[in-house]
């Protein structure tokens, strides 16, 4: 990947578009774990490939791409946040394509959506993207003990969803 990052920022658009592509879907599950309008995530994406395309030269390491690319996402969804364009849908979750059939679970969906955005941000980030609590402290821009609080916190809001359900099913 080091490599495609670094054509991109020779200015390749077929290098860029092709790492985009790679994180496309990770960018979408960041940005809706976040934001719960499908139209403000795609303007987050959107806006999101469009900086990484103006600013991908200011990017010192390869290596970091993907925790720069996700903290200007982040960044991107705070200012829809902080426009007020934020709204709550009854609609769930949109399609996901075949090959993420393990998100599309609805009572996952359910859970997260329950918790707060604090929490089921640095949840998703860590367990779903796979970013260690290192590398989302740095994203967040927040101490790692408090990604490492908020992941033990998240975790048992969830736990107590969970056991909730498991005992209205009893």
């Amino acid at each position: 990947m080091e490599e495609l990052v670094e054509r991109a920022r020779r200015g390749e658009p077929k290098a860029f578009t092709e790492l985009m592509q790679m994180h496309m879907q990770p960018m979408y599950k960041v940005a809706r774990a976040m934001l719960c309008s499908d139209a403000d995530v795609a303007d987050a994406v959107q806006e999101t490939i469009l900086g990484c395309w103006e600013k991908i030269g200011q990017l010192k390491e390869g290596k970091y791409f993907k925790t720069w690319m996700t903290r200007m996402l982040i960044n991107k969804c705070n200012d829809i946040l902080r426009a007020g364009r934020r709204f709550v849908s009854d609609d769930g979750m949109p399609e996901i394509a075949d090959f993420d059939r393990h998100f599309e679970n609805v009572e996952w969906n359910e859970a997260l959506k329950s918790i707060d955005e604090k929490y089921r941000l640095v949840i998703m980030l860590y367990y779903v993207e796979g970013f260690k609590t290192s590398e989302i402290s740095q994203i967040l821009d927040v101490p790692e003990s408090t990604v490492r609080t908020r992941l033990s916190r998240g975790r048992e809001k969830l736990a107590v969803i969970y056991g909730g359900a498991e005992r209205r099913a009893l």
